[in-house]
């Protein structure tokens, strides 16, 4: 256990590996503090999200599965359709959660963050919104904190989920910094028309991937992938006219969804990136968990997965009754490293034989191979 007989934790961040842990920990009694820079909590980003069974596992652990589902959309196949909408292939999903579990919930990614908000609320931790830790002090029992409000604490531990291009992570001394891979993403939250039950991807046309995700029983997300194009030349005004250009050479479901693609404000433009810290997730007694520690392009759909799976390994391992200590923090990192490298290799493989135009590539067997790794517990 950690030195103090009343363990404290910082968790920096209040995205999904943040909340998750601050839940957790709470539950076995530890003291949390969770800081969140965004004074919305993040309450209204994003459009869609699809979550496999492996995320789902983690969520009934959290006791949030129930409304999770009555939420969003399960599903368990995937369609690939030809640009004019005519059905190829339907593959049958893994149950990475295990049979008892949906293969695949398409959900709107703020009822997701609403349900985490809540959850966290309710276990008791200690909120502060539109905070940030400006200074880290390491001790070795402990953290001084330094926060943008100009008050200070310390803590036996400090959990850094704060992100893609996490401040903590830097501060740290820890110089990895995701890297874009090439492709760029438009997306959108749209109604559902009544044919979508499952995610259909057609590849080929104006894009390299054009798809859509039931998130309910009234909504989807679509999105459009292409080459990453210079942020400066994408002018936010233009995002409807953009993506809607890409949408209306495909077929199926797209010309119901491309007629809801009317606000430049409702579309987000984002590029896919990758990155992967190596050796250890940790620094003295601040730890690395989620997007801080690694990222990967969406193409296999674990980016939340793998962000909760951490916080579940980790919580785990604090609530042990081991010591705080190194051996600890590299444990975790040993447990999670090959399955988190698993997910960020074929992820950031299948978005570069579709780049390079690699049409005898082997995606089916490589989304079943690692597919197939995440069916065991994290």
């Amino acid at each position: 256990m950690a030195d103090s007989p009343d363990p404290t934790v910082l968790v920096i961040g209040g995205g999904a590996s943040g909340n998750a842990v601050t839940i957790l920990l709470r539950r076995a009694g530890i003291t949390v503090d969770l800081i969140e820079a965004r004074p919305d909590w993040n309450a209204t980003t994003g459009s869609g999200i699809t979550l496999q069974g492996n995320a789902l596992r983690v969520l009934r652990e959290l006791g949030l599965w129930e409304r999770a589902e009555a939420c969003g959309f399960s599903f368990g196949t995937l369609g690939i359709t030809a640009p004019d909408g005519t059905v190829l292939h339907i593959a049958e999903d893994i149950r990475t959660g295990g049979d008892d579990l949906p293969a695949t919930l398409g959900m709107q990614r703020p009822q997701l963050q609403q349900i985490l908000i809540d959850a966290v609320r309710a276990c008791g931790a200690t909120v502060r919104l539109g905070t940030t830790a400006d200074a880290l002090e390491q001790h070795a029992d402990g953290v001084g904190v330094r926060f943008s409000d100009g008050s200070e604490s310390r803590y036996d531990l400090v959990v850094a989920a704060d992100g893609l291009n996490s401040p903590t992570r830097a501060a740290i001394g820890i110089t990895d910094r995701p890297e874009p891979t090439g492709m760029g993403i438009w997306r959108i939250a749209a109604p559902r028309p009544e044919c979508v039950t499952r995610s259909d991807l057609a590849y080929g046309g104006p894009a390299y991937i054009a798809g859509y995700t039931p998130t309910g029983e009234d909504t989807l997300y679509a999105y459009v992938v292409e080459g990453c194009r210079d942020r400066a030349s994408v002018d936010p005004a233009d995002h409807a006219d953009e993506m809607r250009r890409l949408a209306q050479a495909y077929g199926g479901a797209w010309p119901e969804i491309t007629k809801h693609i009317t606000d430049p404000k409702q579309v987000n433009y984002t590029w896919f990136t990758r990155m992967l810290v190596k050796g250890s997730w940790h620094r003295g007694r601040v730890v690395l968990v989620g997007d801080a520690a690694h990222c990967c392009p969406p193409t296999l759909a674990q980016g939340a997965a793998m962000s909760l799976e951490d916080a579940l390994v980790l919580a785990e391992l604090l609530t042990s009754g081991r010591d705080w200590d190194d051996e600890l923090f590299q444990a975790y990192y040993e447990r999670r490293i090959p399955r988190v490298r698993a997910v960020v290799e074929a992820s950031v493989q299948i978005g570069r034989w579709q780049l390079d135009g690699v049409r005898d590539a082997d995606v089916p067997g490589l989304i079943g191979r690692t597919m197939n790794l995440l069916k065991e517990q994290p």
